[in-house]
């Protein structure tokens, strides 16, 4: 397949691809909401490219209902209440008919009453905490039963972990994750003593006292294990730390949450061999189809770009998106969404995605280890897992179901056969 290079160029870009020159009513906008500077940038930043990308192979391929898409690209900075007034502007002064964006859980809940109250549409394509179900996002991102949970059973299962280090980063995805995973952990035999959990800002640098504690935790001689949701730049700190304190994947195993094959781009990777991390993608899947779109990404951006995880959840959900806009005939929001309940999509691992009615996806579930390369071996895989929205592991969510085709509802408890319509608050 020939698609068309981007220029990708610009932290602030309002972009047409195909032709700056077009008028609103020729094209369909398509907005997209990442972090471009700031802390979440080394993030953020790959998943613009990739937006800019997809609608440009569109474009490539004739548009969408006989018109161009013309991407919208804003910067939110990393700054949290930043999003909210770009998720307004994209929707009431750019009039964007969707929006692709976000990566931190704080910054997708500044967003979501905006696009509430003004009906928009977001794809939301990073591992989240799930606890949450609007009629507004289609969550293409891995809920906890798809990444966290997995990944501790491997840990318990498969490594022989008794005592868990829950390292995160201070805000909502890491603290409700960490919450869902005590009360599994607990659940299945460990002790409250033997659970070390710890949150540090955005940004943090100094993991010294950290990695010291962690280390600490295996003195009586159990097998110690991190789970990390450690978010954006604070990664490199965390990990360089490890390798000077000379802990190694088999004296204490890391498994990440936030860390993929772009993350690793900035780190000598040499003394993080074994480590891993949990996605539904990765680079090194063995597919054709995957095979096809890190040739067209690397012939776009250079060969030293990589691809991750969420750069597939854009990938199956700005297709799905196309496809059920196309099966519509249309690109309002009630109408879309209508059309993408059972949308199906090939992932770039095989196998197929499908959207569910609670706007989640099924998809599989990955465990892989660093390799001094950068890349992952991938050394676990299962079928599709259905994604949910409230997990089994919390007593007040495992009565909760979300179901907005049938139940027009994302938070129905089945005990008492009611439906909390407003969302936008938990």
């Amino acid at each position: 397949m020939n698609f068309l290079k981007s220029t990708l160029a610009g932290s602030l870009v309002f972009a047409t691809l195909a032709g700056a020159a077009m008028s609103a009513e020729d094209t369909i906008k398509v907005g997209v909401l990442h972090s471009l500077s700031g802390t979440m940038a080394i993030s953020e930043t790959t998943l613009k490219d990739t937006m800019l990308m997809l609608i440009d192979q569109q474009n490539a391929n004739g548009g969408l209902l006989g018109k161009q898409l013309e991407a919208v690209v804003v910067d939110p900075a990393s700054d949290w209440p930043l999003f909210a007034e770009k998720a307004r502007e994209l929707l009431t002064v750019h009039e964007v008919d969707v929006i692709f964006g976000n990566w931190t859980s704080v910054s997708r809940k500044s967003v979501l009453p905006v696009i509430e109250e003004l009906n928009g549409l977001l794809f939301y394509p990073v591992q989240y905490e799930g606890e949450e179900s609007s009629k507004n996002v289609f969550y293409t991102g891995a809920s906890p039963n798809q990444q966290a949970i997995p990944a501790t059973d491997y840990f318990l299962e498969e490594l022989g972990v008794e005592k868990f280090a829950l390292l995160g980063t201070d805000y909502v995805y890491p603290r409700t994750t960490n919450n869902i995973l005590e009360s599994y952990l607990k659940g299945k035999g460990i002790a409250d003593d033997d659970i070390f959990v710890n949150y540090t800002p955005f940004g943090h640098s100094d993991w010294s006292k950290i990695v010291a504690d962690v280390v600490a935790l295996g003195a009586d001689g159990k097998k110690v294990g991190v789970i990390s949701t450690i978010n954006g730049d604070a990664n490199i700190g965390f990990y360089k730390e490890l390798a000077a304190a000379g802990v190694s994947a088999d004296d204490i195993p890391v498994v990440a949450f936030s860390v993929g094959e772009e993350e690793l781009a900035g780190l000598d990777t040499s003394n993080l061999v074994g480590h891993l991390a949990a996605w539904n993608y990765f680079q090194s899947a063995d597919t054709d189809v995957n095979a096809e779109f890190v040739k067209t990404w690397k012939a776009t951006m250079g060969e030293e770009r990589v691809t991750n995880d969420p750069m597939e959840a854009h990938f199956i959900g700005f297709n799905m998106w196309v496809n059920a806009a196309t099966a519509a005939g249309s690109t309002e929001v009630d109408s879309v969404r209508a059309s993408m309940y059972g949308q199906e999509y090939p992932n770039l691992t095989g196998g197929m995605a499908v959207m569910l009615p609670n706007h989640h996806l099924a998809k599989p579930v990955l465990i892989g280890e660093i390799q001094d390369d950068g890349q992952f071996d991938i050394i676990s895989q299962t079928s599709e897992v259905a994604g949910d929205a409230w997990t089994d592991f919390l007593p007040e969510s495992a009565v909760l179901m979300s179901d907005w085709k049938d139940l027009g509802c994302g938070m129905y408890n089945t005990k008492t056969k009611t439906c909390v319509q407003t969302l936008s608050n938990y």
